[in-house]
């Protein structure tokens, strides 16, 4: 692509995004209706397992969702009903060096990060198998709902190996040290149950529900003002990260940042006016 053309991306984002909409993929599949975007892992006849395409169709599937003005929440799940993404690709695993390897979890953390800090709410569907690679992408979500099936694990001591997009720093957060030792050293899986007693997951549903409730939450975000969405996800990504007397400057810093907003005085209005706010994202 020459540099004029690159010029005229640059000065027109809408663009990119009409481009971004004509992207196939090949391990993936993506499809957006009534707010929500689909992102499901496609790969069935390896349980869905992570490789460097998965991953790098993930970074593009996640970044057009983010850049979609229409797309309020995205929900994540896994082809079938075996498994929500059963692990890494093992074949490419066992050719990594340590430079390679080094390289290949920063690569794949990266992508993880983004899925995390989108700026919207990412749903994972978790139905069935959610292990090495699978759990740590499920950590990365803003909440996981899972089937009564879903079984969670970090295994990778088995191979010789740690967690390497995330999992030995996000579960400690999630389920404390002492567990999430317990599991990263045991490599043992958990059933979905431990996992909802355990906090590694907001709810537990039957198979055939999975969908149906991560829609309804869906649906509950999204009548709710996008800008308050995003900004709450801000004050509670970063405050996680900071000591509580920040994490409260940067509530206060946000909260400024929405009275500013046209929504918030529609929605004190409508509150006020015992009516449904009409919110525009402005």
């Amino acid at each position: 692509m020459g540099e004029k053309s690159n010029m005229a991306f640059r000065a027109c984002p809408a663009a990119i995004i009409f481009l971004m909409k004509q992207i196939t993929f090949e391990t993936l599949a993506y499809e957006k209706k009534g707010g929500i975007a689909y992102v499901t892992v496609n790969r069935p006849a390896v349980r869905n397992a992570l490789n460097a395409r998965t991953v790098g169709e993930l970074k593009t599937a996640f970044e057009q969702a983010g850049n979609d003005d229409e797309v309020r929440v995205v929900i994540l799940s896994g082809s079938g009903d075996k498994a929500f993404v059963a692990g890494a690709d093992i074949n490419e695993l066992a050719t990594q060096t340590a430079v390679d390897g080094k390289e290949y979890a920063l690569a794949g953390q990266a992508v993880f990060n983004s899925i995390e800090q989108l700026g919207k709410p990412v749903i994972a569907a978790i139905n069935g198998y959610a292990l090495g690679g699978g759990c740590e992408l499920a950590m990365a979500c803003t909440f996981r709902i899972a089937s009564e099936n879903a079984m969670f694990g970090q295994p990778e001591v088995k191979l010789g190996i740690i967690p390497g997009y995330g999992g030995s720093q996000r579960l400690p957060r999630l389920a404390g040290k002492g567990l999430a030792l317990q599991i990263l050293l045991t490599g043992d899986m958990i059933s979905a149950a431990e996992a909802l007693r355990i906090g590694l997951v907001n709810q537990v549903v039957p198979q055939a529900e999975l969908m149906p409730t991560a829609e309804s939450i869906a649906r509950k975000i999204m009548v709710n003002e996008p800008l308050a969405v995003r900004l709450c996800l801000e004050a509670v990504n970063k405050g996680m990260e900071m000591t509580q007397d920040e994490g409260q400057f940067l509530e206060a810093a946000l909260f400024g940042s929405c009275c500013a907003t046209e929504d918030m005085k529609e929605g004190t209005k409508a509150f006020l006016e015992k009516r449904q706010a009409n919110f525009k994202g402005k």
